[in-house]
């Protein structure tokens, strides 16, 4: 079935003209080619395909049509278990894995990326048709994403070393960094291929093995890189991918008495629950990557063609499904209307239709559970006096697609400026003053991200420093880089991914203190 559903769509992209000027992106992207060896229907744990324990399996649907793409293995406690064993095994001392120069792990996920990009263009369309967002964007951002990530940590390998520490009395003093062991890594279905490359990168450049349950919206693309794992030669165990649901395989990985580790990107609720797993088992260490309602603080000074179109991107992008979405738009209020008209338009301007067309901008919702709460936050913002300036409405006969979707007249107390909406609805409240504003910023339980826009240096650095929020971005937004690290305040979550922070939970630190032995004068 998948593959006759590629094999449709091949010939489709090949007739769209190559080539994409997207930000800062300009690539050539080629027509896609299948790779045959990929079991879908099954699970990927010790270098093998296996069908899950129960035999039950899942439709994964294409959000465009609603059609069912394929089945797939539908993994739970006793596939978490096979997985686990398997990953303990690989992590066993004297294992080949724990022999491994670093190296040579390096080599490997280098070598993975490489497979990566050989096979972008299928992996790309695999993302597409699984999660919805544009076969452009899947290609030339965020597969530019992975590989810059994965090649980032490659480099870190070798680099992650203790220290030297001078300690009074007769003694040599030094750190270790070791690996945690078994790593659970759950991943959300907004940037599948993404939030792998984030989870795997860290992980494995510092010794770890990993069980991955990937979200059961878009497991097609996370079982590829599985087939490509063991092309590169990663040994048996080292990484193991469960597909199922997060009450049961998620749970499972979450409490397990043998997992040393939990990393979770996704809603806050879930993230609670998480954390409360841990405690209860095995006090397991934890990362989590959550929700945000992130502000943009529109300054009347600020480069207005700019902002508008920053604002736009900062909260239409990805189908407004980013943890990170700026999704409350504060304007100073000399500026307000002719922000919120600019606004308007840029929103009718935008494109939302098939994805696999290249002049498109916005997708659907990833599934109908989305579709529906978003329209129901559009119901809620009406029906709460916010003035829905346009769009609010299903924006097809078929498929999960959604109008780009503007409101103005929002105030702080309304559910759709408290609640993370996850979708194509943009939020636009007025402001006085800065002490007013960052005030209103840090009225929030959340504390991801938030942007200010303005000329004045002194305001930038002024926010910038006052507001609680894990990255900010001045002049900008969703500005990305491997080398530099992502995570929340609050509710937002624990601990950072990327850079050379996101080594440190995949470490722990071991001291060694060696008596020195005093020769008699």
């Amino acid at each position: 079935m998948l593959r006759s559903v590629l094999g449709s769509l091949y010939g489709k992209v090949s007739r769209v003209p190559l080539g994409l000027q997207l930000c800062r992106y300009s690539v050539a992207i080629p027509t896609p080619n299948p790779k045959p060896d990929v079991h879908f229907n099954q699970l990927f744990i010790n270098n093998e395909w296996h069908d899950a324990v129960s035999k039950k399996t899942f439709p994964t649907i294409n959000p465009s049509t609603a059609e069912v793409i394929c089945h797939i293995a539908e993994g739970d406690k006793a596939d978490v278990d096979k997985a686990v064993k398997a990953a303990r095994e690989a992590f066993r001392l004297g294992s080949p894995w724990r022999r491994m120069d670093a190296s040579q792990r390096g080599v490997l996920i280098n070598r993975l990326a490489d497979l990566i990009e050989r096979d972008r263009a299928i992996l790309a369309t695999l993302e597409t048709l699984d999660n919805g967002k544009p076969y452009a964007i899947s290609y030339a951002v965020d597969l530019d994403l992975v590989l810059k990530c994965l090649r980032y940590y490659a480099g870190w390998a070798d680099k992650c070393h203790g220290k030297t520490i001078p300690i009074d009395g007769d003694y040599f003093t030094y750190t270790r960094h070791e690996p945690v062991g078994v790593c659970g890594q759950i991943i959300p279905w907004n940037f599948p291929l993404l939030m792998l490359a984030w989870k795997f990168g860290p992980a494995l450049a510092t010794g770890n093995v990993i069980v991955m349950k990937v979200a059961e919206q878009t497991p097609l693309s996370a079982l590829h890189v599985a087939s490509l794992v063991k092309e590169a030669g990663f040994p048996p165990g080292v990484v193991n991918i469960i597909t199922g649901m997060g009450p049961t395989a998620g749970s499972a990985i979450s409490s397990h008495m043998d997992v040393d580790k939990v990393a979770f990107t996704g809603s806050t609720e879930v993230g609670r629950l998480i954390q409360q797993a841990a405690g209860k088992s095995n006090l397991k260490k934890v990362t989590l990557e959550l929700g945000g309602k992130s502000p943009i603080i529109i300054f009347s000074d600020a480069d207005l063609d700019w902002a508008v179109e920053q604002a736009h991107f900062a909260l239409f992008f990805n189908q407004g499904q980013c943890c990170c979405a700026g999704s409350r738009t504060y304007v100073q209020e000399d500026i307000y209307n002719e922000f919120v008209e600019r606004s308007i338009q840029r929103a009718k301007n935008r494109i939302v239709g098939n994805p696999f067309d290249f002049k498109t901008e916005q997708g659907p919702q990833v599934d109908e559970e989305q579709f529906n709460k978003i329209l129901g936050y559009i119901k809620s913002g009406k029906k709460e006096g916010a003035k829905l300036l346009y769009g609010g409405n299903p924006a097809a006969d078929r498929g999960y697609f959604i109008q780009p979707t503007v409101f103005g007249d929002v105030t702080d107390n309304m559910t759709i400026a408290r609640e993370e909406i996850f979708g194509p609805v943009m939020q636009i409240l007025k402001f006085k003053s800065i002490e007013e504003v960052i005030d209103r910023a840090n009225n929030s339980m959340y504390g991801l991200a938030a942007a200010v826009f303005t000329k004045d240096i002194d305001k930038a650095h002024t926010f910038s420093q006052s507001v609680r929020a894990g990255t900010v971005w001045i002049n900008c937004y969703d500005v990305f880089g491997a080398q530099a690290p992502f995570g929340g305040y609050k509710a937002s979550g624990i601990g950072r991914e990327l850079g050379e922070y996101g080594l440190e939970a995949y470490t722990e630190v071991k001291n060694v203190t060696i008596k020195i032995p005093q020769k008699n004068s």
